[in-house]
């Protein structure tokens, strides 16, 4: 007798029960997902925010002492370099002086007791050749010591005017790094208040829902607020423009694109507005996932959330058409 195969087998009720038993148990030992890190909350920023807030006095606070001291070392400099500037200019005079005593000397040749007794004269003229001798004498000297005075005065005016300039450079260079760390930590608190902001029609997966695009600016609530923080952290003198009803394909005509000018007329900007650029778009592109930026595009290269990476576009044929003269923003 054939024995029957496990597939042939009929199933009652007993086997379906233990069948969605074991489908339980596999479900409940399934790997879990691993869910998006969660957004942190208002309160817990806010905490952050005062930490930091407390942190920034601090640095501001010896900023400022550091500058006081650097105005107060800056003149102590100057008045130092004028003390060796006036000394230098006595010791040059005396030196020259000097020259020219040695030269006279030199000519005349050294007065001695023969030539003084060689001239004749009654006693009273030999005592005033010899006295006039000694003044001679006497004023040489104090000429030599007053230009060792002198000497030893530039000396001492050129190592206090080295030594000023050392400390000068000293807490120029300490005002610098308290300056870059003051930097470092307002930046990173307006990271912090920026992201008390909610980005309208973010989902906790990362993704965004679409806008319409509404307000007189007819751009979307996305879009406006990618431009009020852009505005609130570089500026943008040259005027920023958003929607356009020119149907070309992109993100104008839809109101989630806008273009951030950095000169006027086509011009080509100037190196300080194109490092403005360059660090609108680095700031976009660190908070694209974030804010829900699609694409940036600059000086002729675009960069898409897809491939997180600039690639080089083809030539339009203008500064304005190849975005030279600005960044271009657009979002989901």
């Amino acid at each position: 007798m054939a024995v029957a195969s496990p597939a042939g087998v009929r199933r009652g009720p007993l086997w379906r029960k233990l069948a969605a038993l074991a489908a339980a148990l596999a479900l409940a030992v399934a790997p879990i997902p691993a869910s998006a890190k969660p957004k942190p909350t208002v309160k817990q920023l806010k905490r952050e925010l005062a930490a930091l807030q407390k942190e920034s006095d601090k640095l501001i606070t010896d900023y400022y002492s550091t500058r006081v001291e650097l105005q107060k070392v800056d003149k102590t400099e100057k008045a130092a370099r004028e003390r060796f500037k006036g000394a230098q200019a006595v010791y040059d005079r005396e030196a020259t002086n000097l020259r020219l005593m040695g030269t006279t000397q030199y000519i005349s040749g050294e007065p001695n007791l023969a030539n003084m007794f060689s001239g004749g004269g009654d006693p009273e003229s030999l005592l005033n050749r010899l006295a006039l001798n000694r003044h001679m004498v006497d004023v040489q000297n104090a000429r030599l010591r007053g230009f060792a005075q002198v000497r030893d005065e530039l000396q001492r005016a050129q190592e206090e005017s080295a030594a000023q300039e050392e400390e000068l450079r000293a807490t120029v260079e300490d005002l610098e790094d308290r300056k870059k760390k003051a930097e470092k930590l307002i930046a990173k608190m307006r990271d912090k208040i920026e992201q008390l902001h909610d980005v309208p029609g973010a989902r906790r997966d990362g993704t965004f829902v679409p806008q319409l695009p509404a307000g007189e600016d007819n751009i979307t609530p996305r879009m406006r607020l990618v431009k009020q923080l852009v505005q609130e952290r570089f500026e943008v003198p040259f005027g920023i423009g958003c929607y356009r009803s020119i149907r070309d394909g992109g993100e104008h005509p839809l109101g989630r694109a806008c273009d951030f000018m950095l000169s006027r007329g086509g011009a080509m900007p100037s190196a300080a507005e194109i490092a403005r650029g360059n660090e609108i778009c680095a700031w976009v592109v660190k908070n694209a996932k974030r804010l829900g930026i699609m694409y940036v595009i600059y000086r002729q290269r675009i960069w898409h959330v897809r491939n997180g990476q600039w690639r080089t576009m083809t030539d339009r044929g203008g500064t304005t058409a190849n975005h030279y003269d600005h960044p271009h923003i657009s979002v989901y």
